[in-house]
Parts: structure tokens; sequence; C-alpha cells
């Protein structure tokens, strides 16, 4: 701990912001997949996560595996991010919204107006419609909402839903829960290099490495639910996802050297022995 804190110090790390909030934590965990409730519970705590996703009709429905959701996590110490996870048209999205926001305030966050924004019509690739997406954002910031949109790795849309108010873009890395980690670096790269607002990395992270790998990269935050929640130990696993987080964060801020064709002694060559001498 003692090092990381003197690595800290060392740099100009600030916290995250999104929407005016403040979050020490650069991970966002999920609440689906989890083996039980309990499991659940050791993976949010071990992640260090400030920020966890909530699908909207899963807990309003009661859903098996989220009886009690509500009731299991701490929302005074974690802030809720409801989602509008299996909607299919930007309508239906802004409708579970609205419960989302109610369901919030409920749960004790009056101030809490965030919103994962997902569209997903396809049922076998659940990739993310981008028109939907960019209607049903436009709608919810017109009615006050924080919205974090998550959308394919397309520089152009997440440019539109920027500059439409979103408060994050959410690109994926892979499609959700394949673990095939980061697979369109290229594209990504392209964001996070040219959108103001928080660049979120969600979806197809499986390992620790690629979690490094998208906070090498630049991305501010990353969400990740599947590789924890089904890794043979949950909390475990969480735990080395909150550390490679924060170990991609440090090496971007430290700023890797530059690659080169050619090898350079890490030796200095002044002051060598030489044949002569000897």
């Amino acid at each position: 701990m003692q090092t990381v804190e003197k690595l800290t110090t060392q740099t100009p790390e600030q916290p995250l912001i999104i929407a005016g909030k403040k979050f020490s934590s650069r991970l966002m965990t999920g609440t689906g997949k989890y083996p039980s409730i309990e499991k659940m519970q050791q993976s949010i705590e071990a992640s260090g996560c400030e920020i966890v996703t909530v699908a909207v009709r899963r807990v309003q429905t009661q859903a098996p595996g989220h009886e009690g959701l509500a009731e299991a996590i701490d929302w005074t110490k974690i802030w809720m991010l409801p989602n509008t996870a299996g909607c299919q048209t930007a309508e239906d999205a802004v409708r579970v919204a609205r419960l989302g926001r109610e369901m919030a305030k409920l749960l004790g966050q009056e101030d809490n107006n965030f919103v994962k924004l997902e569209v997903i019509p396809d049922p076998k690739y659940l990739l993310p419609d981008p028109i939907g997406t960019l209607q049903a954002a436009e709608q919810l910031i017109k009615e006050g909402f924080a919205v974090l949109p998550y959308i394919n790795a397309d520089p152009l849309l997440a440019k539109r839903l920027e500059e439409a108010g979103c408060v994050t873009v959410m690109p994926l890395g892979s499609p959700i829960g394949s673990g095939q980690g980061i697979q369109n670096a290229a594209n990504i790269q392209i964001i996070i290099d040219n959108i103001k607002v928080p660049v979120v990395l969600d979806a197809g992270i499986g390992t620790p490495s690629e979690a490094t790998q998208a906070m090498e990269m630049g991305a501010d935050a990353l969400l990740i639910n599947s590789a924890i929640a089904l890794a043979k130990n949950p909390s475990v696993m969480a735990k080395a996802m909150g550390m490679a987080t924060e170990a991609g964060r440090l090496a971007y801020l430290a700023g890797r050297i530059p690659k080169k064709d050619y090898a350079i002694a890490s030796s200095p060559l002044t002051g060598r022995i030489n044949s002569a001498q000897s």
C-alpha cells in the first residue's frame, strides 16, 4: 500500500468525475450472472468499486438471482448506475430509464440521475443500435438524465453523443460477455484521443491484463461484470481487476518509453573499463 501511495503522489492523478460527481475508483462492476447474492457482495467489496450497474428490468420483476438485490448493497456507499438492459427500442429504453431514476430515489439517492443507456435489438451478438441509442440519449438529456451510453467503438457516434450532452461514452471492447478482450483497439484509441467526456471501456474484458491494457491506452474507467461474476473465484478476480485498473492508470500517467527498432543499452556507456586499462 505504501508503494502505491508514493507512486500516486508523484503523478498528477485526479478523481474520476462524471456529471460533476467524483469517484476515486475507476472500476465499475455489475450485479448480474453471479452464482449467489453473497458472491456478488463479496466481489463488490473486493473490487473497491464505487459504481455498480443494476438492470432495472431485472430488479423490477424480481427475476431469479435478483431477489433482494436492492437490499443487498449499501447504497450509502455505492452509487447506483441503473441500466436499460433488455430494451430493444429507444422508446422502451426511455421508459425503463425513468423507472430506474425512481428506483434510485426510493433507495435514498435522491440526486441520482445517472442511466447506463442500452438499446440492443440484436439477440445473438447483443450489439447496440447506434440510431436508437442516439435518439434515446437526446430524449433522456432533455429530461435531465446524466446519460452514459453503451455503444460500438464508433468514433463518429461517440462524438455525436458527446455533442448531444452525454456525460460519458462507453464503447465495447468486444461483444458483451465474450471475454475476447479488446478487439477494436484502433477505434477505441481514436475515441479516447478525441472525446472530452470520460471514456469508459465496457464489455469484452476477460482478464486483468486486458483491463490494464485498456487503462494504459488512456481509458478513464472500466465496467467489468462477466469476467468477475463467472470466474471460478469471483471475489479474487474482482480484487485482481481492481488492482489491474489502478496499475494501468498509473502506467498511463507515468508514460511508457517510446518503441524503437534497435536496442539501447540500459547501462551507461561512460566510465567503462576497456581492454587498454586492463
